[in-house]
């Protein structure tokens, strides 16, 4: 990318108040009523897009492309829990974040997100192409 595009050090943020729908045994990824992981990894991706957001060119996005977190401890429901990345890499088109979750008590989650910047329009092309050939 040029040098107009996101900066290290850009920092996002993502927020929810854990509910019912929010836990593993909800969303089956476990039988616990406790935060999923899943939803976890969502809110890690909402702070990086936050992040990024106004920060690409026109006709850029970025779609994630790996995530490499651990879920260290559990969320009940009815606790906010607060994601935050921030980006520490920039190699060409690819864009790495240290993303951490916290709830009121500590730290739950933490790890590195990557995301790739594509041109929108040619995404769109190869996804409409590959739904017509798959179809």
């Amino acid at each position: 990318m040029s040098g107009d595009g996101p900066a290290i050090g850009l920092t996002g943020r993502a927020a929810l108040t854990v509910e019912d729908r929010h836990t593993a045994a909800a969303v089956g990824s476990g039988g616990v009523a406790a935060l999923a992981t899943p939803v976890m990894v969502t809110l890690m991706e909402a702070a990086a897009v936050d992040a990024l957001a106004g920060a690409l060119p026109e006709g850029r996005q970025s779609v994630g492309v790996k995530l490499d977190v651990d879920h260290r401890a559990a969320t009940p429901v009815g606790l906010r829990v607060e994601a935050e990345a921030t980006l520490v890499a920039v190699a060409g088109r690819t864009l790495t974040f240290r993303v951490v979750a916290r709830d009121a008590v500590e730290i739950v989650g933490e790890g590195t997100h990557v995301r790739a910047v594509i041109d929108a329009a040619r995404f769109d092309e190869r996804l409409a192409a590959k739904a017509a050939a798959g179809g």
